[in-house]
């Protein structure tokens, strides 16, 4: 059966339990909504004793159904107030339901200062053990120290110095599978400040001598169901943008389409973007030795990844994706993939969400405090954040921090976290997403990328928002949404295959309603944590200011923002 473990850090105690039959058949962010408002009360100081950082398998975690090791983060926002669910890939899912641990509950606060980590060894043994060595290291460092003393098998879960000082942007940063470089990253929310808070530096996985099994409902049935939806995903990934280039693939359709960002959200219409597009990125692959087509956990079929070189041929940094290009590239007026590499390398060593970073350099150029496309500059920011500097405590905090700081006009935030890199004038029901998600301006939560839907009025934006952010929710408590796409057209075998492992209903309608459920907690929690209708509205210049790209203006208004949950 499967355990669940709770670290009470408090006394420095573990415990290990069944998971409650509450909770059986639930995992991902839907199993962190269910408990959060079950178990934390949503007024709750994000940095105090009473919220807790839970950390989830997903629904069909510890089988071969591929992207089933993704995994989720959860708790109480130190940077949006409200709920949270960051997921992310890497090898701690797969170790982690090896030892046959759905989840980790991590509660209290220390009585003392000091740092610790959660170790798992190959036995299954668990320990909180000192981590005072570890203090004020970097993810990089600290991942190095501890594959020389537990060997490269061993999955790692960390936080660097953002997390220490609890920057409100601070990330949880996840070891790789194969490379094991510490770029996977839980990233929105500041999650990793709350990390922070528990004195939890990391979590260490060594691999299982003995992996764990679950108990299948109908075994044969899984296997079956599993083989075909393995097949499925596979065929539509092995000529999709994602696999053969990576996420960077986006940024030919949003820079055409006037959707990237430009100079803070400025709604300007930039060519310059191809310099850090796609046949760049390639072409600098090609050249240093760099790769793509990489799995970051095992059994994945999407392999969206890569591993990125400088031109030294020197490894520089992995997971590099469209959002932090986006953001830092044409957002900032930086036009160098090298250069926004190596921002991507210092938001993972120092534990940092790069959507937010990035935002908040922009909002520090639009506000004059450096020049626009000054990378020297923006780097120097960073080194200030690194540092610990009074402005680089304020960039850790994010970008609506940043842009408070410095009276700036236009700050892209909802509900205090920096919008993604789709400019919502000109993909309208990703605007809406950002306004209505309980996760924030999370594209994640429900993108709908590109303006055919735009172009068949107002019901068609919010309709396919709402399908989505639920769609999305079901998915997050299953597997990677990459996969979402090449399984759109038989969503039914979702329902068959929880089945088949957990028994009961096998109709989607039971995969529907989960997404339902889980949106619905979210909300409820928020508006228990003081969230009112006021917080599902994007900044008011999206809605006055035209796009240049478009002439386009954000012009939902609020009563269709309203009514987007009644189901």
């Amino acid at each position: 059966m499967w355990k669940k473990l709770t670290v009470d850090m408090n006394n420095l105690s573990v415990k290990k339990e069944d998971v409650e039959e509450e909770y059986r058949d639930l995992g991902g962010r839907g199993l962190i909504a269910q408990y959060m408002i079950n178990n934390v009360d949503p007024k709750c100081d994000p940095l105090g004793k009473e919220n807790q950082l839970l950390i989830c398998n997903t629904i069909f975690a510890g089988t071969n159904l591929t992207t089933a090791h993704r995994i989720s983060v959860g708790g109480k926002s130190p940077l949006t107030g409200g709920i949270k669910e960051s997921n992310s890939g890497g090898y701690l899912g797969y170790q982690l339901a090896g030892h046959g641990i759905k989840m980790i509950a991590v509660k209290d606060i220390p009585q003392k200062e000091g740092l610790w980590l959660l170790h798992i060894d190959s036995k299954g043994e668990i320990k909180l053990k000192d981590a005072s060595d570890y203090k004020g290291l970097n993810n990089y460092e600290f991942v190095e120290k501890i594959f020389e003393k537990y060997g490269q098998d061993a999955a790692t879960m960390s936080i660097g110095v953002g997390g220490e000082r609890n920057y409100k942007s601070a990330s949880i940063q996840l070891s790789e599978y194969k490379g094991g470089h510490p770029s996977r990253a839980a990233a929105r929310g500041g999650l990793g400040s709350l990390m922070g808070s528990k004195g939890l530096k990391g979590i260490i996985i060594e691999k299982a001598e003995n992996r764990f099994k679950p108990d299948y409902a109908d075994e044969e049935k899984f296997k079956e169901l599993s083989i075909k939806f393995n097949k499925m995903v596979a065929s539509g990934a092995k000529n999709h943008p994602f696999h053969n280039i990576g996420t960077l693939s986006t940024i030919e359709s949003t820079g055409e389409n006037g959707i990237l960002p430009v100079e803070n959200f400025s709604g300007k219409l930039s060519k310059d973007y191809k310099k850090v597009g796609a046949k760049q990125f390639m072409e600098n692959l090609a050249s240093r030795g760099g790769s793509n087509k990489i799995a970051c956990q095992p059994g994945c079929v999407v392999q969206c990844s890569n591993c990125y070189n400088d031109k030294d041929n020197n490894y520089l940094t992995s997971g590099f994706e469209y959002e932090t290009i986006a953001l830092f590239g044409p957002n900032c007026k930086i036009y160098d993939l090298d250069v926004i590499a190596q921002m991507d390398r210092i938001c993972d060593d120092i534990g940092v969400d790069t959507i937010d970073i990035a935002n908040g350099i922009a909002v520090s150029m639009d506000a004059g405090k450096i020049e626009w496309g000054d990378s020297e500059a923006a780097l120097g920011l960073m080194k200030e954040m690194k540092d610990g500097t009074d402005f680089g405590k304020i960039l850790g905090n994010g970008c609506e921090a940043v842009g408070k700081h410095l009276g700036a006009k236009r700050i892209p935030v909802v509900k205090h976290q920096a919008l993604a890199a789709y400019d919502p004038r000109n993909t309208k029901g990703t605007g809406i997403t950002y306004s209505t998600s309980p996760m924030g301006a999370d594209h994640t939560a429900g993108l709908t990328m590109g303006r055919a839907f735009d172009d068949r009025g107002r019901a068609a934006q919010a309709y396919v928002s709402n399908k989505l952010q639920v769609a999305i929710a079901f998915y997050d408590s299953m597997m990677c949404l990459f996969t979402f796409s090449h399984a759109a057209n038989n969503l039914p075998l979702l329902g068959e295959l929880w089945a088949a492992l957990y028994g009961g209903s096998s109709d989607f309608s039971r995969v529907a309603q989960l997404g339902v459920k889980t949106i619905l907690t979210e909300r409820a929690f928020n508006k228990g944590a003081g969230m009112t209708l006021d917080d599902d509205k994007l900044p008011e210049f999206f809605c006055t200011e035209k796009s240049a790209a478009t002439g386009s203006k954000f012009d939902i208004d609020d009563y269709e923002l309203e009514v987007i949950f009644d189901f």
